[in-house]
Parts: C-alpha cells; sequence; structure tokens
C-alpha cells in the first residue's frame, strides 16, 4: 500500500485481512487514520489518540489492528468520557465499558471519542455541547442522531469504523443520513455496562461501517452475557460473517403503517426500487400490519424520558463532573444541573418526571408501556408470517442544520420509522439503497430478537444488489 488514499479506500475486514498477511503494519494503518482525525473538520470527533497502543495488538488478532471510533459517552479508562455534556466535561472514568474493552482485546485499538447529542439526545447531533457534528456529503446539514459523530467519522474514512448507541434509532438514523450502514443488536445482546445511560430499558451498543460484512465482523465481538450487566445476555452462537448471494425463500412484509405517508417521495421512490431488487433476489414481498406502531413515538417519548429524569439524578455536583457552589446545598444541585445540562435535556427531564409524577404515573408512564406490550405483540404476530419487516430508515433525508431545533415535534418525527423495534427489543439494520437530491438514504430491516446472523446476511446480499459506492470518502 502506497498512498494513504489506497488504504482508506479498504474496508475495516479487508485492512484487517492484509495487517494479518502482513502487507501493512498496523502501526501504519493507526498513523493513517489517526492523522485524517486529527484533521477533522467536521467535529466529528472530542478527543483524537496520540498514537497507537504499545504494545500494539497482536498481528493474528481477529480485528486486525484495526483502528476503532468511539462514541462519547462509553466509558474508556483515563480518556475524556463527557457523553456531550458539559456537566460531565473532562470527566476521565476509572474503567472501560466491557464492548469497548471487548474490541479493544479483539485488536482494535481506541482511534478515538466520537461527538454526539447530549445524553444522546437527540435525531441532528445539534444537542451536544461540544457543537454541532457536520454531515460529510453537505457541511450545511445534519448527520443525524444521536451517535452523529460517529456517523460522520466513518462516511467521511475519518475511522474506518465506530460503535454507538441506539435507544430510538441514535444508530440506524445517522448511518441513513450519512451512507453507511448502522446496526441496533437485540436487547440484551450487548453489555451495557459502562455506557453513560440514558434510557436503560432501551439503550443498545452497535456498530457503524462501511458496509455489512464490517458490521457482522465488529459485532461480533461485541455480543455477549457480562456478569456486570445483569440485562446482558448470552447470544445464542456466533455471529456470521454474511455471504448470501440471493433472497430465496426469505419473506419481506412493509408495513402500511410505516412506508406511506409522511415519507419524503424521493425517500419513498428509493424504498420501493429497493424492494424491486428483493423481488428480483427471490424475495417475497407483500403489506403487513402494525396496528400500534402510529403510537409508537408517543410512547416512546414518555418511556425514554421518564427513565432519563431517573438515570441522569445522579449528575448532582456532588460525586464527580461540574459543581456550581452555593451556599445551600439544594441550590447547589439546582446551579449545577442548570449550568450542566442543555435544552433538549432540560426537556427530557422535566416531561419524565412529570410523567412519573403522582397522580398522572398510570394515566401517562403505566400507560405508555401498556402501548410498548401492544408493539411487541404486533411484531410477534407479524413474523409468524415474515423473516423480516422493512421500512425506510428515516422519513427524509439530511436536513439542513437549524432547521428543526426550535419545533422539538417535527425534530421527534425524525424516529418515527426507528422507535418500534427498541421498544419490542428487536435488532434492525440499515443500509444505504441509494440518493435522493443528492443525499443518501437508508433502507432498514427488522427481525425477530436474535436473528441478527441471518438478517445481516439478508442485508449482504441487497447491498451487494443495490451497489451503492458513493461514500463521500472516494469522492
Amino acid at each position: 500500500m502506497d498512498s494513504v488514499t489506497s488504504l482508506i479506500e479498504l474496508t475495516a475486514t479487508g485492512a484487517a485481512e492484509r495487517v494479518r498477511a502482513r502487507e501493512i503494519e498496523p502501526a501504519e494503518l493507526f498513523d493513517v487514520y489517526r492523522s485524517r482525525a486529527a484533521g477533522d473538520d467536521l467535529n466529528a470527533f472530542t478527543w483524537v489518540a496520540d498514537g497507537p497502543p504499545t504494545p500494539g495488538p497482536a498481528p493474528d488478532a481477529p480485528l486486525g489492528g484495526v483502528p476503532l471510533a468511539v462514541k462519547d459517552l462509553f466509558c474508556t479508562e483515563g480518556v475524556p468520557s463527557q457523553a456531550g455534556s458539559r456537566i460531565l466535561e473532562g470527566y476521565r472514568p476509572p474503567y472501560t465499558a466491557t464492548v469497548v474493552a471487548n474490541l479493544m482485546r479483539a485488536g482494535a485499538p481506541l482511534l478515538g471519542k466520537t461527538n454526539q447529542d447530549e445524553f444522546a439526545m437527540g435525531s441532528s447531533n445539534e444537542n451536544s455541547a461540544f457543537g454541532p457534528v457536520l454531515n460529510p456529503w453537505d457541511r450545511s446539514r445534519v448527520p443525524g442522531g444521536s451517535s452523529g459523530g460517529s456517523a460522520a467519522a466513518v462516511a467521511a474514512g475519518l475511522a474506518p469504523w465506530a460503535i454507538g448507541t441506539d435507544t430510538g434509532g441514535s444508530i440506524r438514523q445517522p448511518a441513513a443520513l450519512c451512507g453507511i450502514v448502522g446496526l441496533k443488536p437485540t436487547y440484551g445482546a450487548c453489555s451495557r455496562y459502562g455506557m453513560i445511560a440514558f434510557a436503560s430499558s432501551l439503550d443498545q451498543a452497535g456498530p457503524l461501517t462501511r458496509d455489512v460484512t464490517d458490521a457482522a465482523l465488529l459485532l461480533r465481538h461485541m455480543v455477549g452475557r457480562d456478569r456486570l450487566d445483569s440485562t446482558s445476555i448470552e447470544f445464542p452462537g456466533e455471529i456470521e460473517l454474511p455471504h448470501a448471494e440471493d433472497l430465496a425463500g426469505i419473506r419481506l412484509g412493509v408495513p402500511e403503517e410505516l412506508a406511506g405517508d409522511g415519507i419524503d417521495p424521493g425517500v419513498l421512490e428509493s424504498f420501493k426500487a429497493t424492494l424491486k431488487l428483493a423481488e428480483g433476489l427471490g424475495a417475497r414481498i407483500e403489506s403487513c400490519r402494525l396496528p400500534h406502531a402510529a403510537h409508537a413515538l408517543s410512547a416512546y417519548y414518555l418511556i425514554a424520558p421518564a427513565e432519563a429524569s431517573a438515570n441522569l439524578a445522579r449528575f448532582d455536583g456532588v460525586r464527580y463532573g461540574l459543581r456550581v457552589d452555593a451556599d445551600e446545598l439544594t441550590e447547589m444541585y439546582s446551579r449545577t444541573r442548570a449550568a450542566g445540562f442543555g435544552a433538549e435535556v432540560k426537556r427530557r427531564i422535566m416531561l419524565g418526571t412529570y410523567a412519573l409524577s403522582s397522580g398522572y404515573y398510570d394515566a401517562y408512564y403505566g400507560t405508555a408501556q401498556k402501548v410498548r406490550t401492544k408493539i411487541a405483540d404486533d411484531f410477534a404476530d407479524a413474523f409468524a408470517t415474515f423473516d423480516f419487516i422493512v421500512t425506510p430508515t428515516s422519513p427524509w433525508t439530511a436536513f439542513k442544520l437549524g432547521s428543526k431545533v426550535a419545533d422539538p415535534y417535527a425534530m421527534y418525527l425524525n424516529d418515527i420509522c426507528t422507535v418500534p423495534m427498541p421498544l419490542a427489543g428487536l435488532p434492525a439494520i440499515s443500509i444505504p439503497s441509494g440518493l435522493s437530491a443528492g443525499l443518501p438514504v437508508g433502507f432498514q430491516l427488522a427481525g425477530p430478537a436474535f436473528s441478527e446472523s441471518r438478517m445481516l446476511s439478508s442485508a449482504y446480499a441487497l447491498e451487494r444488489a443495490i451497489g451503492f459506492d458513493g461514500s463521500p470518502a472516494r469522492r
């Protein structure tokens, strides 16, 4: 390999193979990406490593020394882990999140920490205390959120792959808006230990990559039971690297509630074109119903803020993070939280506290949980007939910076196609399906719990048929 350009054109899997074949030195690969990350002009990184680790990964390590970008809310020992918030600015944890530690042991050294919406609350990455991330396709537009820094870094070739978290779509939606692959695993498949929590019953770590094979390889070393997280589950079998060439025998359900009204015409056109490709690959495609999907957004924006209001109570200026001194303890709490939290976080804390308050709990939070059960039942019914449910990932392409900031409801509608799956605890993947007006569009597949290997295989066959190669990293 004789140039930076040729190195960044490799997929992460290809780079790992060349390291193991001794065609590239791990330190050389790290230096190329470290140089690119340090020159980041998208505000995608909040911290970049000074150099490769010593000693470096073994040459035969499964992930081949390919450097990894990590979302800011994953605790990493001795490295700033701030969850995009001023209240944790400069915080350096004494331990490392389980999924990050697993990937580092598998041979993926830490390249840097990526920018995000504060405490993962947002769909545009405009809520970060460290400024918005820019979309590499058009720097006047958002990259999506909350894992926008990870998505933008991978799309722009600043990192070969990255990890983020998905609560209501925070991996899949930015992946769609940046033209890359993003996967949300089954709830419990990946340990949440060391992830700075937003909504504990929804948060899940997952990969953001240039292609489906990279996503499978990264996920293979993320899943598994962790004694430090009681909600984690032993994954049944190893994640298989995808190889399918067609979709013969695969039944795809298209829910009327998530693939029609409200979807941008260009996005819908790309979605329908992908369905035709799937049909040509042998898939059987039929419409289906998810009767309670229309209520998913309402249920999510009660459950997630309620859990956030409890999780964020720990940030009070006493134990760690920002402290604004005052003469009286309660006043110190108030001043610290007022100065440390941004507007969106405050909005969700207030909404969640209200939903959990005496006299309103059953009417709001309790009802939302009942709707959540109905949504899970709808998916179970659909999967009795279909292998996967397919939808557009986002109802529109990347929108202009600032265009939705003043209208929270319009911003929340970004998640309409991605929210039902985490409410049901199900895995889902977004792959790029083409362009609309020069901007990437995502195609989403969702499957039953622990169907990741089969879902990745189907996504791989579709990816090959679509042939999307429009990454701005190669422009």
